[in-house]
């Protein structure tokens, strides 16, 4: 399944305040799945110093993914395809 890369913009997010807009995006997605469109949010990264926080889906396109951004009450700015490279054990 292809993987997307959403972007936002999280002024002056709290710990605390991101972890629970991860937990409504990964409850969207798990909704989203329930009612026959597969979305899974993989993870996320939070970048303070530029107040940009960045998720990473396994969707069917990136119009899902802005769907789910929106259920969990997210504004995401931007979709792009992702490749993630996983590191191998040696």
């Amino acid at each position: 399944m292809p993987r997307y890369l959403a972007e936002l913009y999280l002024p002056m997010a709290a710990p605390g305040d991101l972890e629970k807009a991860a937990a409504r995006a990964c409850t969207a997605a798990e909704e989203m799945s329930r009612a026959g469109s597969t979305v899974h949010y993989l993870r996320s990264i939070f970048v303070p110093e530029d107040e940009t926080w960045f998720l990473l889906y396994e969707a069917p396109s990136a119009a899902a993914v802005i769907e789910a951004g929106a259920r969990a009450g997210i504004s995401i700015e931007r979709v792009a395809d992702a490749v993630v490279t996983e590191r191998k054990e040696p």
